[in-house]
């Protein structure tokens, strides 16, 4: 059986790791899809569990200093568990921390050393002391032991993984340069004498090991650190479901834990709960707060049968209901699963990136040995054979510090992480990445009429009164009647009188003939309601031309009457919700065209889209023609985003270079389209296509400085501009614009979190 599933790694440190454990796992019989992750640390796999099992992915990246984390059985439920992912991650950062607040000072001592020489040595303080000279020759070697060592230990097994499997990754840079500065200046300290004829023994590199490590090790822990905060909106998702469950069993309530909930079990639901799972209310009924998954704000009221979903709120009453989906299977594991594969995908953007890390390191460390042995070969003549060697070990050691690809990496899926998130707690699910891109280029908007620019649902907008009644009285009358009848229209208008608390009167008979009309009896009166038909059938009299006027609105005439008279006429009809024209006004401003696209007939689509400023409709069409059209308007080049209910339009929303689906997240509307809008607030769409603009700007910024840090400084630190400009990049000044590039590309994803829409 095929799976997709997203798992932890750990272990990765920089963007060519991705790319090593995607080439290893790639390799391995049943493993269709896999996208490594370095922004947070995952690998999206789709995989043949008949050919290959998750322990077997994590067993082949074990050796090459990789774990793939396998949930055991009861954390298949992610929401219900916490996050051990993120436990890790802090004790991860609790032991840089340590490391950290050891190695900086030893830095800061190295450093105050390094400048007091390199000063003395143009007359700006006086020359070291003799005896304190001595001193720190022999302090700094117990330093870089203890920074490489043990601080270092990570870019050891590096350098030995990379002599034992051939794969380098950036641990392996900094490991090797920073175990040859300090192996050639371990060397020089040992063999002063026997040395001191061939080279400067003067100079070591003690300070290069101890601060490049520090710097390195500083720059890993502020991208920890801020990494774990582009997860948050992961952690408020996780936050929305309960942890237990007040369950009925063998006639006694039971608090049991969430996972432990099964299918077709009674649960009850006390005022101030989460909802723990998804089911239908049995007995009671109550006000739910349903905000986390429509976006709005007002409680939907919940009576028997109503469908209730996990991390809702219960408000006031008290209710029981049958469990329909437990674990992964609800709605909010559903909404869960989904933003993590959206921050896990790639988008295509990120593909030059994910190239040039997969042969960054290789070639740096070509690089660097070519660098080296330049200044050996050309050096030794002008400059003599000790200061070349010196000049091409700290060019060697300068190269493979900065050229370290983290910041490359990390450009995109810090920013897509952030911004996948941001969209989750606005209400909006993406798929991928590539629809996030995608919609970044959307220039055509088709969307539905139903349910996208109306409410979906008829109301009573106005009444044409024939009568000596008031409004409210012959309402009433209609309404009595159109309480026994199931039709949407009956609806709004029983729904038109509940609003006001009136009492309907009590029907003593009733008679339907379906498609026709109505007949019932109250106080012994004989009334008729319905259509335009029957009243030309009791040859009633009405203006047949303010009728034309209203259905030319897309209203529904229902008229009242007795055998003698019209009493009056409701006009209902499917009303334009409040948003939908700032909503198209906002796409307008964006650049974007507008089209409606609908079954309706083609008098009423013209004034919907009058009413909101649609540019152009296309009515009175079945699901394939929507697709037909959606065709071609791709064939005139145009990047077009579907806007449908997820259902009838799925043909449509899937054939759309971006399908947008407005509903409350069913299976349908996920699975047809790349965007599922929770609620069915138009204005989300207009929100999304801010945010994708916004991210993927985000993103070409941290492309720009992650290859500007590279481009500038892999020149600067192999001294190539040295003989001409005299301009230099020291080990120490590489290792820190190495952390400060992967920080300032993670902290300007993080901007895009206070980012308005």
């Amino acid at each position: 059986m095929h799976r997709t599933q997203t798992y932890p790694i750990q272990g990765m440190h920089c963007a060519s790791c991705a790319n090593i454990i995607e080439r290893t796992l790639k390799k391995i019989d049943g493993v269709e899809k896999i996208s490594v992750n370095y922004g947070n640390e995952s690998a999206l796999i789709t995989f043949d569990d008949s050919q290959v099992q998750p322990e077997n992915l994590s067993d082949r990246i074990k050796p090459l200093g990789y774990t793939l984390r396998v949930p055991e059985e009861h954390e298949g439920m992610t929401h219900s568990m916490g996050n051990p992912g993120k436990q890790e991650k802090i004790k991860e950062l609790e032991d840089m921390r340590s490391k950290v607040r050891i190695i900086i000072p030893l830095a800061i001592f190295s450093i105050g050393v390094m400048g007091w020489e390199m000063f003395a040595q143009f007359g700006i303080l006086p020359m070291m002391p003799p005896v304190w000279k001595v001193f720190f020759h022999h302090l700094l070697p117990l330093f870089a032991t203890y920074a490489l060592f043990v601080v270092g230990k990570p870019y050891l097994l590096g350098v030995a993984r990379f002599f034992r499997y051939g794969k380098a990754n950036m641990d392996t840079l900094i490991g090797i340069g920073t175990s040859v500065a300090f192996l050639y200046s371990f060397i020089i300290s040992a063999f002063e004498d026997v040395l001191a004829p061939y080279v400067n023994i003067e100079y070591s590199y003690y300070d290069v090991t101890i601060v490049v490590i520090a710097f390195v090790t500083l720059g890993k822990y502020l991208e920890a650190r801020s990494k774990l905060k582009t997860g948050d909106a992961i952690e408020k998702l996780l936050s929305l479901g309960a942890k237990t469950a007040l369950v009925i069993r063998d006639g006694v309530e039971q608090e049991v834990a969430i996972d432990q909930v099964m299918h077709g079990e009674t649960i009850i639901v006390k005022p101030g709960g989460k909802i723990p799972v998804d089911g239908e209310i049995l007995e009671g009924s109550s006000y739910i707060d349903e905000s986390m998954i429509t976006g709005e704000p007002i409680p939907v009221e919940k009576n028997i049968g109503s469908k209730v979903m996990a991390g809702t709120i219960n408000t006031t009453g008290s209710f029981t209901f049958r469990a329909t989906k437990v674990g992964s299977e609800t709605l909010l594991a559903g909404i869960i699963k989904m933003v993590e594969e959206a921050q896990g995908s790639k988008a295509p953007i990120q593909g030059l990136a994910d190239t040039i890390s997969a042969v960054f390191v290789p070639v740096v460390l070509g690089i660097a040995c070519v660098t080296l042995f330049a200044w050996l070969f050309f050096g030794t003549g002008p400059l003599g054979f000790s200061d070349a060697l010196s000049l091409g070990l700290t060019s060697f050691v300068g190269i493979l510090v900065i050229a370290c690809p983290c910041a490359l990496g990390l450009a995109t899926p810090t920013a897509i992480i952030v911004g996948v998130g941001k969209w989750a707690t606005e209400g909006i699910l993406v798929k991928d990445a590539s629809t996030l891109e995608t919609l970044h280029h959307v220039t055509t908007i088709v969307m539905d009429k139903t349910g996208t620019i109306t409410k979906g649902k008829p109301e009573l907008t106005n009444t044409i009164n024939y009568s000596s009644m008031r409004d409210e009285e012959i309402l009433l009358l209609v309404a009595s009647l159109e309480k026994k009848s199931e039709h949407p229209i009956a609806h709004a208008l029983v729904t038109a009188s509940e609003k006001e608390k009136w009492v309907t009167h009590t029907v003593e008979k009733f008679e339907s003939i379906k498609g026709k009309w109505l007949r019932w009896s109250i106080a012994w009166v004989e009334y008729f309601a319905w259509n335009t038909k029957l009243m030309d059938d009791l040859q009633l009299t009405y203006t047949h031309s303010e009728i034309t006027r209203e259905t030319k609105q897309g209203k529904t005439p229902v008229f009242l009457a007795t055998s003698e008279a019209i009493l009056g006429i409701f006009l209902v009809a499917d009303v334009v919700k409040q948003e939908a024209k700032d909503a198209i006004s906002a796409l307008h401003a964006l650049g974007i065209k507008t089209i409606m696209l609908t079954g309706d007939d083609k008098n009423t689509a013209k004034y919907i889209a009058d009413q909101v400023g649609i540019d152009s409709v296309v009515a009175e069409v079945m699901p394939e023609d929507k697709l037909r059209t959606i065709h071609e308007l791709q064939s005139e080049g145009k990047v077009v985003a579907m806007i449908g209910d997820g259902v009838n339009d799925a043909p449509a929303l899937a054939q759309a270079d971006v399908g947008i689906a407005m509903g409350t997240g069913t299976d349908v509307a996920i699975a047809s389209a790349g965007i599922t809008l929770l609620g069915w607030d138009l204005s989300k769409c207009v929100k999304a296509i801010r945010l994708s603009h916004i991210t993927i700007t985000g993103i070409k910024q941290n492309l720009f400085w992650a290859f500007f840090y590279n481009l500038i400084g892999i020149p600067l630190a192999s001294w190539v501009f040295f003989p001409i400009f005299w301009w230099t990049l020291s080990p120490v000044f590489a290792g820190l614009a190495m952390a400060f590039s992967s920080v300032s590309v993670v902290s300007n994803s993080l901007r895009l979190k206070g980012k308005k829409l």
